[in-house]
């Protein structure tokens, strides 16, 4: 039997983070958090350090931009509950260093379909506003969009998060 996959979606600040942190707090199990971005720049470093004080220290941190299934192999040890965030960071991480975003994506599905500890997948809804005006972030919408497909097709519990209010899709 595998463990329950939950996936929480929404959009920027809309809470989906410190919700799904707190669905992996109240599972009394270990917290492990596998963060996908990266300190690119200043805004970038503050938005980190504000989800690490938010955390504290009970968290176990595994930093990984690129090999996600391996990072979640990794954290995968009995006790434990596994929040990925986010998964778009991670799309985009992919889409930077031209890496076959389909495999990856492919991959980790199958992970999470034989996953032996609970996992917690956070990412951005981004197919939701209007139609980006240049190629590369069109690719970017099309292919989240699908991999969100993927992912949601798999899982056992599904979120919306507006506004810090979560609403269960699935």
């Amino acid at each position: 039997m595998t463990a329950e996959i939950t996936f929480v979606l929404g959009g920027v600040r809309s809470g989906k983070s410190q919700f799904a942190e707190g669905l992996v707090l109240k599972s009394g199990l270990k917290p492990v958090y596998v963060a996908t971005g990266r300190a690119s720049d200043d805004e970038m470093l503050d938005r980190i350090e504000l989800h690490q004080s938010r955390r504290g220290e009970d968290w176990q941190t595994i930093e990984e931009p690129l090999a996600l299934v391996d990072a979640l192999q990794q954290a995968s040890n009995p006790g434990r509950m596994v929040l990925v965030d986010c998964l778009t960071l991670w799309i985009t991480n992919l889409m930077m260093a031209e890496a076959n975003v389909v495999h990856e994506s492919n991959g980790l599905v199958g992970f999470l379909q034989e996953a032996s500890v609970p996992i917690v997948i956070v990412s951005n809804e981004t197919g939701m506003g209007v139609m980006p005006m240049n190629k590369m972030a069109r690719e970017f919408n099309d292919i989240a969009g699908s991999v969100h497909q993927e992912i949601a097709s798999v899982c056992d519990a599904a979120y919306l998060v507006t506004a810090g209010l979560p609403q269960r899709l699935k």
